[in-house]
């Protein structure tokens, strides 16, 4: 019964598959961001790839495809279809709501919340995600699921369950009473001592992880008051990168302070989450590594949204942690940007609602971004920090034909990002 009602709701999501050859007519076409737009410019689609790019209005017959589909975009901007570097589909809850979450769903209902999470950030444009925390194997069944067609959404790389040290922001254990412990702690994620943190990067990869993430600091929504500096060792933190390395997976590190910050650089991990508490010595070290920055603003909106709706959403310690993290957000990025830091686009929708992604543009450009430098950090330079260059991130021929078109032109006005026209992945547009 759930595979049949997922393949109906695969069916009415996609009203049109990837058809052997579709054409796309637009109007202007940012196909390589950094680079000028064109106008009045043709794509061949086949077999859910892009086969060849022309100017002018051209239609299939033009191309060699009689009898292809036109979508008629020749109104429309139309650019690759954008990536978020840093998301949590398996729910969008927080404070309360979330600790009472993490007792009462079955995984089940996790894998339904998640279902409809992914779908909503889907429709948002973005067609290429990185889950960074997942707990009992949801994202990564979701990942496999969407791959193989049978639910929509977009492409996910998963972290799995974030590595982090006993106590540390991914101990699921924390703010619960000790009776419980057991049967929260069951993901195989949290390690203490070096032959325990290459052990648990290990689980991780056998459970199907393409990315490992690990919290190297404290985290502001963990229920304990233990600051945002560093809660790993270096020994420690060494051995989660040098086991990812050994097994080709790319590390992706959720840090606050500048001492966990500069750390991690110097382990050369791949990408600094959150970054918040970032000095002259992380700036350094970024350009010394060439590791993204991925800023993730969007939480503040969370953060306002659920304090608005209940000012005792969250407990004392986290609610001191999020009213300092409201004030500083930012901070790092504008710091960041002059810098020549590596900026790649991330949410951390979870924290913030899921399919309302494209608000984490206008943040970026209020803290020191132009448009221009927002949509490359969302393309070009997240689909390298995910590995992903040779299939996403440009419109250009042999890659996924990933794509959205919006009114208006996001190069003036970042905000027409929030109002996506057409969502197409892989040769098929979603409704």
């Amino acid at each position: 019964m759930l595979s049949r009602l997922l393949l109906l709701a695969s069916s009415l999501l996609l009203c049109i598959s990837a058809n052997a050859a579709t054409v796309v007519q637009a109007g202007k076409l940012l196909d390589q961001p950094g680079k000028l737009p064109r106008s009045e410019v043709s794509l061949l689609i086949v077999d859910g790839k892009i086969a060849e790019l022309r100017d002018g209005f051209v239609d299939g017959a033009g191309f060699g495809h009689t009898g292809a589909k036109v979508i008629d975009l020749r109104q429309s901007f139309v650019l690759p279809g954008l990536i978020d570097s840093h998301v949590h589909l398996s729910g969008d809850k927080g404070g309360v709501e979330r600790a009472l979450a993490a007792v009462e769903n079955s995984p089940a209902d996790t894998a339904f919340e998640a279902a409809v999470n992914a779908r909503k950030t889907l429709k948002a444009g973005f067609t290429t995600v990185r889950n960074l925390g997942d707990r009992d194997g949801v994202i990564r069944a979701l990942r496999d699921a969407i791959a193989a067609g049978k639910v929509v959404g977009p492409r996910i790389l998963t972290a799995n369950t974030m590595i982090s040290a006993s106590s540390g922001h991914g101990d699921p254990t924390l703010g619960y009473r000790e009776e419980l412990h057991d049967g929260l702690d069951r993901n195989a994620n949290v390690c203490d001592g070096e032959a325990s943190c290459r052990r648990a990067v290990r689980r991780q990869i056998a459970a199907g992880a393409d990315v490992i993430k690990m919290a190297i600091t404290g985290g502001v929504n963990s229920r304990i008051s233990a600051g945002l500096g560093a809660q790993m060792f270096e020994d420690e933190a060494r051995a989660v990168v040098e086991t990812a390395r050994l097994y080709g997976r790319k590390v992706a590190v959720h840090a606050h302070g500048a001492d966990g910050i500069n750390l991690a650089l110097r382990l050369g991990v791949d990408s600094i989450e959150h970054g918040t508490l970032l000095d002259a010595e992380g700036l350094r070290l970024f350009a010394e590594s060439g590791a993204y920055y991925v800023p993730t603003l969007s939480t503040v909106n969370g953060y306002h949204e659920r304090l608005a709706a209940n000012p005792e959403a969250y407990s004392g310690a986290v609610l001191a942690k999020i009213r300092w993290r409201i004030d500083i957000t930012g901070k790092s990025l504008q710091a960041a940007v002059p810098a020549g830091v590596k900026i790649a686009f991330g949410t951390d929708a979870g924290v913030s609602k899921h399919g309302r992604n494209a608000d984490e543009f206008e943040l970026m450009v209020a803290n020191g971004m132009t448009p221009e430098t927002a949509i490359h950090a969302a393309t070009v330079n997240a689909a390298d920090l995910l590995g992903l260059s040779d299939q996403i991130g440009t419109l250009e021929t042999g890659k996924q034909a990933d794509l959205i078109a919006v009114d208006g032109d996001p190069l003036n006005d970042v905000t027409v990002l929030k109002q996506i026209r057409l969502v197409m992945k892989g040769g098929a547009v979603v409704d």
